[in-house]
């Protein structure tokens, strides 16, 4: 009997949200540190903004210190951006951020889950259904092309790793 092997090439760490798509990591993107602190609003004087080609509303933000994430709201000046969510509200600087240029870069594809432990994980998939699989086993990979793991009808405190 044949069986299918698991072959990726490219793997992240999914952070839920019900509104932002699982960002490509190996799409554009911009790094980078916050220099000082204001709600909901990405503050580096390290970086021009209004320079970057391609960033707009949309793009997505990721607080890899905390592992949170929001989308650009606005471009505000040349050192300040808008975001959906106060994902640097520590007072703590230096943050440090991924901006992903192209939210929908993992709309071609998706990505393939791989579940810890047993759960509930809601997703969107590429053709936009939107389903919740329940009862999933420790240890498992979904074999579902997945753009975005849902923090409503997941698991709390799910650990879901991305796999293209």
């Amino acid at each position: 009997m044949a069986y299918q092997k698991l072959q990726v090439g490219l793997a992240a760490d999914v952070i839920t949200s019900d509104t932002i798509d699982i960002p490509l990591p190996s799409s554009e993107n911009i790094t980078g540190a916050t220099t000082s602190t204001a709600a909901s609003k990405l503050n580096d004087t390290n970086v021009d903004f209004t320079a970057i080609q391609g960033l707009h509303d949309g793009a997505i933000v990721v607080n890899t210190d905390t592992q949170t994430i929001a989308t650009v709201t606005a471009v505000d000046s040349a050192h300040v951006l808008s975001l959906s969510a106060d994902i640097f509200a520590d007072l703590l600087f230096n943050e440090n951020y991924i901006i992903y240029l192209d939210p929908t870069a993992n709309h071609s594809e998706g990505c393939l889950l791989w579940v810890d432990q047993a759960a509930a994980v809601k997703v969107k998939t590429v053709s936009g259904s939107i389903v919740t699989y329940q009862g999933i086993s420790a240890g498992t990979f979904l074999p579902v092309q997945v753009i975005r793991v849902y923090t409503t009808g997941t698991t709390a405190a799910l650990n879901l790793i991305a796999n293209w």
